[in-house]
């Protein structure tokens, strides 16, 4: 089995392939094992089907150590590498990378929230710092959310300052540069040739297909909290056919076989 370190190295090599990195975001380990058994190199978190499953909203209103916790579970029951997403580091960075290591994750999304680059840039710095003193050299998914604040911007500006971001954090050590809210294919390609380095894109309505993000360049692409969501979505529709005609007929129909247990054997 490969050491941390290793998996971190895989991690940051799939970044580079020939063929484009699509993580499925886990929110906990059945969902982890379901995503490992389809046969995903990797597998990240989401922090919104984390926080949620766990009875928090998102951004950052869980604990630190409970999501921490939920991250060592999932890493534990997978042989893949896990990348988790820490949001913007939960006021210490140095303390989040240090138990993201601790709980065997090997890389981390983390999130400017379109507040001041400068600060990113020290929190990107820590983290490779922080994984570097602990033997693993953490790969650094960097987001900027410029594109998620939808009110008084021009579109040329926005694509401007998210590039200046985003070559700010590069420099500061960054891996891979996410930029959520971008879905359609010509600003995608432009920050693609803008940057000529790994770009992650978040799947969502009006993104083009992987084959298509592929073929304009997109190094990764995952989907966030889109599986969690539509699973969430899934249970509610059941519990309405439940209490509204007592039928079973969705439930029958996506239910996975109680041999589902077999997933976690000689996991633990």
């Amino acid at each position: 089995m490969k050491t941390q370190a290793e998996k971190a190295e895989l991690l940051r090599a799939l970044h580079h392939g020939p063929e484009i990195l699509v993580l499925p975001n886990a929110w906990d380990s059945v969902s982890a094992r379901i995503f490992e058994e389809a046969g995903f190199p990797a597998i990240a978190t989401t922090s919104a089907g984390v926080a949620n499953a766990l009875g928090y909203p998102d951004g950052e209103r869980i604990p630190a150590a409970e999501m921490l916790s939920a991250i060592a579970r999932i890493a534990k029951c997978v042989r893949v590498p896990v990348t988790a997403d820490l949001e913007a580091g939960y006021g210490d960075v140095a303390g989040a990378t240090a138990g993201l290591v601790a709980a065997g994750g090997i890389g981390l999304n983390l999130e400017d929230g379109g507040g001041d680059p400068g600060l990113h840039v020290a929190r990107i710095a820590t983290a490779r710092r922080v994984g570097l003193e602990l033997g693993v050299n953490v790969v650094i998914n960097a987001r900027t959310d410029v594109y998620l604040d939808r009110t008084g911007f021009d579109p040329a500006l926005r694509f401007e300052q998210s590039c200046e971001r985003a070559r700010a954090y590069i420099a500061a050590g960054a891996d891979c540069i996410f930029v959520p809210g971008v879905t359609d294919e010509d600003t995608i390609r432009r920050f693609v040739e803008a940057l000529r380095f790994p770009l992650n894109i978040l799947a969502g309505a009006g993104t083009p297909p992987i084959p298509r993000l592929r073929e304009i360049g997109v190094a990764r692409v995952s989907v966030g909290s889109g599986l969690a969501r539509a699973a969430m979505g899934l249970t509610r529709s059941i519990a309405q056919e439940l209490k509204a005609g007592g039928s079973f007929e969705t439930m029958l129909q996506f239910a996975i076989p109680h041999s589902l247990s077999r997933l976690f054997d000689k996991r633990v």
